[in-house]
């Protein structure tokens, strides 16, 4: 749903929400006058939310700005490791996410005939990590974030494109799409949370090549929950993969991955397609098949920036989430990392007066572009395994698996060493 460009839903808006977005005169007034610090995200997917939560929160004049005509997530579920919630923590929502923990005992990694490869015990990665990994469905993120934000900071239905990165001396410009009409925003900080094709991006990075396919496609669906018991899992075929995991609302939320051409799609439907790779998987995979729409199987191939940015920033511009390092979903980092972007970028964009962009955004981009290009490199590498296909290779790497588990489950577990036990900066209890 991190999208840049659109049509609008502007007509709603009050006479002041209506000056301050067609005359950036007024914008500058209006600054001057109350000394609030104005900030544009473009993109209300869950990275940009987060960040308008957490500017915010630190007394910045926020406004989201969203291609799309509403909120719906394009997407089912997510999963929010420990270092996602202790972000999310610094803007008082932590708490709210962890309620909504549904996995409580054990699980683990399966081959396709249904024999365990490893077993894992939420409650030891919770200690590990200090909390419980939660999948919700990606609607009720959105929804705590928005209830964060006052009414009207997010204006659906709009496209935005930066028409000037602007620097320490000038403010950044946002040109806005509503209803056919053009406006244009200052700002004193722009967050470009526009997803993986990114069209801000490109205009900061023009000579970057931009995403790679990575050689696999994703299917996504939430469904009722099978009537037979089942331990959330992962399966590992021969260059296919299959997820299911419960909700909290008694759905499941499963998730598969195979290698195929960029662009391929399947001659009948994707339902159909599930079928003919999973359909004699091991329980519940059958069951949950049985029960998909075929009109609510959500199909994307998986593009990643495996070659890194040069900065995250341009002037007043940052790049956050997908639009900054997307990365393949092996890890279950991608909206995680986007959480952390946010309140990093919130961190050092301070809550006083002396925000000066190129030192703050030089700091984020510090702070976020090491860590996250070692993330997408791990993502691609942990990827390349899960998608073996030859025979021999699938056959070794169960073997190796299970060796590992058989060491201990700590052993496994540290593969997350320096990811999901991620602190944000700062003193959370600082952040009123």
């Amino acid at each position: 749903m991190d999208r840049s460009d659109a049509h609008s839903a502007d007509a709603g808006r009050t006479g002041a929400d209506r000056s301050d977005t067609h005359h950036s005169d007024a914008g500058r007034a209006d600054t001057r006058r109350t000394n609030t610090r104005r900030a544009v995200v473009v993109g209300a997917g869950i990275g940009g939310l987060t960040a308008a939560v957490a500017l915010h929160r630190r007394g910045w004049r926020v406004t989201v700005l969203e291609r799309s005509a509403d909120l719906a997530p394009v997407g089912a579920g997510i999963a929010l490791a420990p270092n996602a919630q202790r972000a999310l923590d610094v803007v008082g929502l932590g708490d709210r996410v962890r309620a909504l923990s549904a996995w409580q005992g054990d699980g683990g990694m399966r081959t396709p005939a249904g024999r365990w490869l490893v077993r894992t015990d939420a409650a030891a990665a919770a200690a590990r990590f200090g909390g419980p990994l939660v999948l919700l469905h990606r609607a009720t993120l959105v929804e705590i974030l928005t209830s964060a934000l006052p009414d009207g900071t997010v204006r659906t239905g709009t496209a935005a494109t930066v028409a000037d990165p602007g620097d320490d001396r000038r403010p950044a410009r946002v040109t806005a799409v509503a209803q056919g009409a053009e406006t244009e925003r200052e700002a004193d900080l722009v967050l470009a949370a526009d997803g993986i094709h990114s069209a801000t991006r490109r205009a900061l990075f023009p000579d970057h090549p931009g995403p790679r396919y990575s050689g696999r496609t994703t299917w996504r669906v939430v469904v009722p929950a099978p009537g037979r018991p089942f331990a959330p899992h992962e399966t590992w075929g021969a260059g296919r993969l299959w997820g299911t995991q419960p909700l909290k609302d008694g759905r499941v939320y499963a998730y598969a991955m195979a290698t195929a051409p960029e662009g391929a799609r399947a001659p009948d439907d994707e339902k159909a397609e599930l079928l003919r790779l999973f359909g004699d998987w091991h329980h519940p995979v059958p069951e949950i098949l049985a029960a998909v729409d075929p009109d609510r199987v959500l199909r994307h191939d998986v593009h990643h920036l495996i070659t890194p940015l040069p900065a995250y920033h341009r002037g007043r511009v940052a790049l956050l989430g997908d639009a900054a390092h997307a990365m393949m979903p092996s890890l279950g980092q991608g909206g995680n990392q986007a959480v952390e972007d946010a309140v990093v970028l919130a961190h050092h964009a301070g809550a006083d007066g002396g925000f000066t962009p190129s030192r703050a955004l030089a700091a984020y981009t510090a702070d976020r572009l090491p860590r996250t290009t070692a993330i997408v490199r791990k993502a691609a590498r942990t990827g390349a395994l899960t998608m073996l296909s030859a025979p021999p290779a699938v056959a070794l790497r169960s073997v190796l698996v299970g060796a590992a588990s058989r060491l201990g489950p700590g052993l496994l577990l540290k593969g997350f060493d320096g990811i999901a036990d991620w602190r944000p900066p700062g003193d959370p209890s600082r952040v009123s």
